[in-house]
């Protein structure tokens, strides 16, 4: 039995910016084996697409609430989103 394709978009909040989370985060998609992208947003947020195996998306989410050792992590907040189109990898974009 394979584990079903999932994406989700993600928005994380708190001290995030500034403290190597995209870096970080990308390094653990890989890790993972998952797709998508991360970026830093206007609002001091980061946000992301991750794609992949449901397991490791849930894994990487839950990892989001941890991240680098100098961030801290207000909120992570999620919403499904379409997989189809994500090329493959796991790329920081701005």
């Amino acid at each position: 039995m394979t584990d079903e394709a999932k994406a989700v978009l993600v928005r994380i909040t708190g001290r995030v910016q500034g403290v190597g989370f995209r870096y970080w985060m990308r390094g653990q998609a890989q890790k993972l084996g998952l797709s998508g992208w991360v970026r830093n947003e206007t609002d001091g947020a980061v946000a992301a697409l991750i794609c992949g195996p449901a397991a490791a998306v849930s894994t990487m989410l839950e990892r989001c609430w941890i991240g680098p050792l100098a961030a801290s992590v207000a909120e992570v907040v999620t919403e499904s989103a379409a997989s189809d189109a994500v090329l493959p990898g796991f790329r920081i974009t701005k």
